[in-house]
């Protein structure tokens, strides 16, 4: 499906292209094809069941003290979902679900007109990749342009996540949706020169495997909302950044939440702005070091640091950390949610 501003396709409910004055800020293929052989870097998925990772491809604890093993597709540890998660899977859809607004945001008090919105649906089954519970997931897409007070007009992309439990095998599973779009804000082989500020300083410390040991620490800077520019090879950036400080106090559903800033990034080139959005207590920041796709269906070959994710979620490994645990545990009868914005112009 795809209009002037933005497409998608419904392996993975991709966003496979995001328009901004001409420029595709978002990394990608020309076809689903391409996406089958040579995403391995997650270009534009859904991510699910779990983003992030769980540590040592097991839940610990769920359904009165059963624990579960995962697929082992990072290292030891369990990464998006394991080897076919969301993201590779086809879903159903897009099927058109009507006119949907743009939520208030931070800075911003009232709602926006929407487009026409679209939805995708997946059911996942009970020990898809080895995950208990059937699992009802929707992404629903609006995309909707903005005046701003400067004249410019401003491209909105709205994200909305939900899933559901649905009866069977178990009573809890564990759910953590976000998208894994790479941004690059000129359209060229490289992010070299784009000034991104980050909302939060605060990131969770981890091993070399990625997983938590457990506390917080400040990032370059000692504030948050400071601009920092991203070089040819530093800051070499894969970390978690908190939002919400008190994991205790996330419930499975945010979307009832502020859409709170998470980053912003400028690149003077190009003269392009993004901002992304969430209700998300935490979100991933990448700058791409792992990207290695060779040139495919005459898209040139993308290499380290040509985009960087941001990846609003919850906060990693929170399945088997007991204090972070209940905003990642979906239980029959309740809703997993939240929402996540993308805003971009071009000056």
């Amino acid at each position: 499906m795809s209009n002037p501003t933005a497409s998608f396709l419904p392996l993975g409910a991709i966003i496979q292209s995001l328009d901004v004055a001409g420029t595709n800020i978002v990394l990608g293929f020309p076809s689903q094809k391409a996406y089958e052989s040579h995403n391995a870097c997650f270009f534009g998925e859904t991510i699910g069941r779990v983003a992030n990772r769980i540590k040592d491809a097991k839940i610990d604890s769920l359904n009165g003290g059963k624990s579960y093993t995962l697929a082992a597709n990072n290292g030891p540890n369990n990464l998006h979902g394991g080897v076919v998660g969301w993201g590779k899977k086809v879903w159903n859809g897009p099927t058109p679900v009507g006119v949907k607004e743009i939520p208030a945001f931070e800075g911003k008090s009232d709602k926006i007109d929407g487009g026409e919105s679209v939805q995708f649906t997946l059911m996942s089954e009970h020990g898809d990749e080895g995950f208990p519970g059937k699992v009802e997931a929707r992404v629903i897409y609006t995309v909707s342009k903005e005046k701003g007070e400067d004249g410019k007009e401003k491209v909105l992309l709205g994200i909305e996540y939900e899933a559901e439990l649905l009866d069977g095998e178990v009573e809890e599973t564990v759910i953590n949706m976000t998208n894994h779009s790479y941004f690059n804000l000129t359209g060229g082989p490289s992010i070299e020169g784009t000034i991104v500020t980050l909302a939060t300083n605060r990131y969770l410390e981890v091993d070399q495997g990625g997983i938590p040991t457990g506390g917080l620490a400040p990032f370059l800077y000692p504030d948050d909302n400071i601009p920092f520019t991203l070089g040819a090879v530093e800051p070499d950036v894969d970390d978690c950044f908190i939002v919400n400080e008190d994991p205790s106090s996330v419930p499975i559903d945010t979307r009832s939440l502020p859409l709170k800033k998470n980053l912003s990034a400028f690149h003077p080139e190009s003269k392009i702005h993004l901002e992304v959005y969430s209700t998300e207590p935490a979100f991933q920041f990448y700058t791409g070091k792992y990207i290695d796709i060779p040139a495919v269906d005459g898209v040139p070959a993308r290499k380290p640091r040509s985009g960087f994710c941001v990846e609003p979620s919850r906060w990693v490994n929170a399945c088997n950390v007991p204090e972070w645990k209940g905003q990642m545990s979906l239980k029959k009868g309740e809703k997993y949610g939240c929402k996540i914005l993308y805003r971009a112009w071009k000056e």
